[in-house]
């Protein structure tokens, strides 16, 4: 959107570039990000403004806005409580059936991100893994823009700025890679045709990262803080190259524990047992980030919080009484 034009009135048709007087460029910018931030429900994902100086003293704003997939929206600012479109004479309020119209698509697409998961893991449940893993209980992360879901789009990988090093599976000090029929693969290096992770990147730009090392069966310890350690480490990479791929946002955030019926977690050093893990798959509830900005270790407490919930414990014991991660 671009403030600053004169148009027809009658065409819609833009006229000239007049622009605009603005005596406080930033403070207005502020005014406005804070209007978005507070007077749309819910919130856009992502905006971005940027004044353009013009000659006469004058300049354009120009609002850039990513496509959202989380409509419809309403407006709250100013006592307002109405969902708006827009046609060729301008903007209008939504009817009950337009309503109903918009709210049953943004829940359908929302229902085909969850069976994504769901289809993954079963399969990765059932081994059936794009390269043999060790036979342990298992790791899953997944990493989900909505427009992969929503819109179809897909990449060319071999076109694409993408770096493998920010592709590193859980844990390894050494990785092989590859384009596959769905995407582009690295995994760990093997040993007698086993490997002991995987990160995939698929066409549409989700990330599956699956590992099989880290909880061992000999001891059904989840390790600790080192659990933590290696999600926050790998989520960091793994958010990094989809911000490099641009897929927008938002995206969804999944963890899946495989295999864990039994499992129990030490409250180290002082090595306190509560109890073991219920269930044998952990579906956690996703984390939906909205942007860019924000500390991983803060972003993924509500993950570690409740595999320590599972174990027995009220939270997990690695952050501070602010919340933040002690490690």
């Amino acid at each position: 959107m671009v403030y600053g034009i004169v148009e027809d009135r009658s065409t819609g048709a833009p006229e000239r570039l007049e622009g605009l007087l603005i005596p406080n460029e930033d403070e207005l910018i502020r005014k406005l990000e804070d209007m978005i931030k507070n007077g749309i429900a819910p919130r856009i994902p992502s905006v971005n403004i940027r004044a353009i100086p013009l000659n006469d003293n004058k300049a354009a704003l120009i609002i850039r806005i990513l496509k959202s997939w989380v409509s419809p929206h309403r407006v709250t600012s100013g006592g307002h409580d109405k969902f708006y479109s827009r046609n060729s004479k301008g903007k209008y309020p939504l009817d009950v059936g337009e309503l109903r119209t918009a709210f049953n698509l943004s829940n359908s697409i929302t229902e085909q991100l969850r069976k994504f998961r769901e289809d993954r893991i079963s399969e990765i449940y059932a081994n059936e893994t794009y390269i043999p893993l060790y036979d342990n209980a298992k790791l899953v992360l997944h990493l989900i823009p909505l427009s992969s879901i929503s819109s179809g789009q897909t990449y060319d990988l071999s076109k694409l700025p993408f770096d493998p090093r920010l592709m590193q599976p859980f844990s390894a000090t050494g990785w092989n890679h590859r384009y596959n029929l769905d995407g582009f693969l690295t995994y760990s290096r093997n040993v007698g045709g086993v490997s002991s992770s995987y990160v995939q990147l698929f066409r549409n730009g989700v990330f599956e990262a699956v590992d099989s090392s880290l909880f061992k069966q000999s001891n059904l310890k989840i390790p600790n803080p080192g659990f933590e350690e290696t999600i926050i480490n790998a989520f960091k990479n793994y958010i990094s190259n989809l911000k490099v791929l641009d897929v927008g946002l938002p995206i969804f955030a999944f963890l899946t524990l495989l295999g864990v019926k039994g499992y129990w977690i030490d409250s180290d050093p002082i090595g306190i047992t509560e109890d073991t893990i219920e269930k044998d798959v952990m579906l956690i509830p996703e984390i939906v980030i909205e942007n860019f900005d924000f500390e991983v270790e803060n972003i993924l407490k509500p993950w570690f919080d409740a595999v320590w919930n599972a174990c027995g414990f009220p939270h997990s014991r690695n952050y501070d009484g602010s919340g933040k991660w002690k490690w």
